[in-house]
């Protein structure tokens, strides 16, 4: 699970405007699709987003080659390192002229394509009812290609996720239909630009129903799928269907004293990522408040990247290679072959990494913050395991199994993905023996980042501007409640003609709040709710008029079995002030009442059921 749990059931799709509630004018003017309509619109989505995935890594490839090795070509194995550019020293200006140009696109163009754009997603998810500009994919392909092949400290799950998450958005406004389900558009192309890009068809559902979906049900989930599994596809065709990392097999753990113990030290590297976790959500955040001081974006922008320039030249001279720039799958790939298992080269790297992808992205790149978090992950868990055995434990570690559970702990914890950071390491992997610890591991680290820090590397920023995102879902149970339940049964039933003011000299009202119900010739005809402690003060006062001329004439009528979601869409639709509980069958007459749902009513029974869960 994730920060936020999944529920068990939803009924339908959920959208909170900017204001926390949809516009209705908004849902007048649009159809509801069916769910064959929105499921042939995601495998559009899958299937562009999949293109899009592979278009978008060619274009890294070009400019990748051209900026380190001055040739214009297409292949680049990003597992394999960077070969020494021909630029001597020079090579320190890469980052920065990339910088340049990613700071004029981002600026003049779509200023949502900065930083490492899952939050811009959410944001658009729970406060603009899933709309995101077309230019932003666009934007975002060219900047964050620009970013990463220049040598930028960030990641290209990123980009591909806003991306995929604009062509739904995109899509999803040609095509008229309620936010709910553009949301679920949204949500499919962001599930579909992970999948493609790791190619990980599992995990990539996974990070749609953990970190973007607001609800779960077969209206969003059959969409996200379809999606996914059809980026996956047209991914696996173009780029081959091998994992992301090639590992060797691992022994499997046994069940003796020694696996216990094993088992032990892994959930200490959870705990241990936690902390590193929680510094790199603290240490991304600080440094864009210190670059924020810097007022032009240019010379804020070419200041961190000529940071990150330095950083590469210097760990060139003295490791022997540039390390830290673009994705660093080529590290990760070391790791997991067994190549690097220096625990003091691992250390260095680990903290370079995090100081280069807090330049990068503070100073105002464009890119994800899930590689960098993989590379972060594997150095902290394979120097882990090479410390240790240079400690002479009795059990020999394995540094590519340690290196392979601090990826996923570094994933979950700072994303808050957990299901999503266990499914993606086996698919990028194949490593099955792996998933036991790796559970205990994220569980581990989530546990300890959400004590030092309790937003996540992707709420933070939505945090900081204000944007609350929810730290849980729930399984909505207040909906599926019966009218009878939730409903005030102290109701009166009164004909049109009586008194108001005899009405509030009842002495049987004891200033309570009174629901009454009007009745002319026996049918129902209007509803008051009225504080009868009005009464205090008026007893010498005469009105003159009856129930029936104050009488509220906008209520609705419901059956008692009736669930409480299909009350409160009625009541919203016809802006009731009380739904009106009756019983029996045929036209609904005075002595039929038996209770009343107001506004009120429905707040009390949400949190009800909402106190039943830990809290978030």
């Amino acid at each position: 699970m994730s920060d936020r749990t999944m529920p068990r059931a939803a009924p339908r799709p959920r959208f909170l405007g900017r204001k926390g509630a949809t516009n209705i004018a908004s849902l007048e003017d649009s159809r509801q699709l069916s769910l064959v309509e929105i499921s042939l619109l995601a495998l559009v989505v899958g299937v562009v987003t999949g293109l899009g995935a592979v278009g978008f890594r060619a274009l890294i490839s070009l400019i990748h080659n051209l900026a380190f090795t001055g040739k214009p070509s297409a292949f680049y194995d990003a597992n394999l390192f960077t070969p020494v550019a021909p630029w001597g020293p020079a090579v320190i200006l890469v980052p920065v002229i990339g910088g340049l140009l990613v700071t004029f696109l981002v600026s003049n163009f779509a200023p949502e394509a900065k930083g490492h754009g899952v939050p811009e997603v959410m944001d658009a998810i729970y406060y603009r009812g899933g709309v995101i500009r077309p230019v932003v994919a666009v934007v975002k392909s060219l900047a964050s290609a620009i970013a990463i092949g220049t040598g930028s400290s960030v990641g290209r799950e990123g980009p591909i996720i806003q991306i995929g998450s604009a062509l739904g958005s995109t899509l999803g406004q040609i095509v008229r239909m309620p936010p709910g389900q553009r949301i679920a558009l949204v949500a499919a192309g962001a599930g579909a630009g992970i999948a493609a890009t790791f190619n990980t068809p599992i995990g990539g559902v996974m990070f749609a129903i953990e970190l973007m979906l607001p609800e779960v049900s077969a209206s969003t989930f059959l969409p996200v799928a379809l999606a996914t599994g059809a980026a996956t596809f047209v991914g696996r065709w173009m780029l081959g269907d091998q994992p992301a990392f090639q590992v060797p097999a691992l022994a499997p753990m046994t069940s003796d004293a020694s696996a216990l113990l094993v088992l032990l030290l892994f959930a200490l590297l959870g705990g241990l990522t936690g902390v590193a976790a929680a510094g790199f959500i603290r240490g991304l955040h600080l440094a864009e408040d210190i670059f924020d001081r810097i007022g032009s974006r240019y010379l804020r922008h070419a200041l961190g990247m000529l940071l990150v320039g330095l950083m590469m030249y210097g760990l060139l001279r003295s490791a022997g290679q540039y390390y830290v720039d673009g994705v660093g799958y080529a590290t990760i790939e070391a790791i997991l072959s067994g190549r690097q298992a220096s625990f003091w080269l691992l250390g260095l790297l680990f903290a370079s990494k995090l100081m280069a992808t807090s330049l990068s992205l503070g100073s105002g790149s464009s890119g994800g913050i899930f590689s960098p978090s993989l590379f972060m992950g594997a150095t902290l868990g394979g120097g882990f395991a090479a410390l240790l055995n240079s400690l002479g434990l009795p059990v020999t570690l394995s540094v590519p199994a340690f290196a392979m559970v601090g990826m996923g702990a570094m994933v979950g914890g700072g994303a808050g993905a957990v299901m999503t950071a266990v499914v993606m390491i086996f698919e990028m992997t194949l490593s099955y023996d792996i998933i036991m610890p790796m559970i205990v591991a994220v569980a581990m680290s989530v546990g300890v980042r959400r004590v030092l820090s309790r937003e996540t590397i992707y709420t933070l920023k939505l945090a900081r501007r204000g944007r609350a995102i929810p730290k849980a879902l729930h399984a909505n149970m207040f909906l599926v409640r019966q009218a009878s339940e939730v409903m005030d049964p102290d109701v009166i039933v009164l004909p049109a003609e009586a008194s108001f003011d005899a009405f509030l000299r009842l002495p049987e009202h004891d200033g309570r709040l009174r629901h009454v119900v009007i009745i002319k010739k026996g049918r129902l005809f209007g509803v008051i709710r009225v504080n009868t402690g009005l009464r205090h003060g008026l007893e010498s006062a005469y009105t003159g008029v009856t129930l029936g001329d104050v009488a509220n004439r906008n209520f609705i009528v419901v059956r008692e079995a009736e669930v409480v979601f299909d009350v409160i869409e009625r009541m919203w639709r016809k802006q009731a002030t009380m739904a009106l509980v009756v019983s029996g069958r045929g036209v609904p007459r005075g002595g039929d009442v038996i209770g009343a749902i107001t506004k009120e009513h429905v707040a009390d029974s949400v949190a009800a059921s909402v106190k039943i869960y830990p809290r978030a």
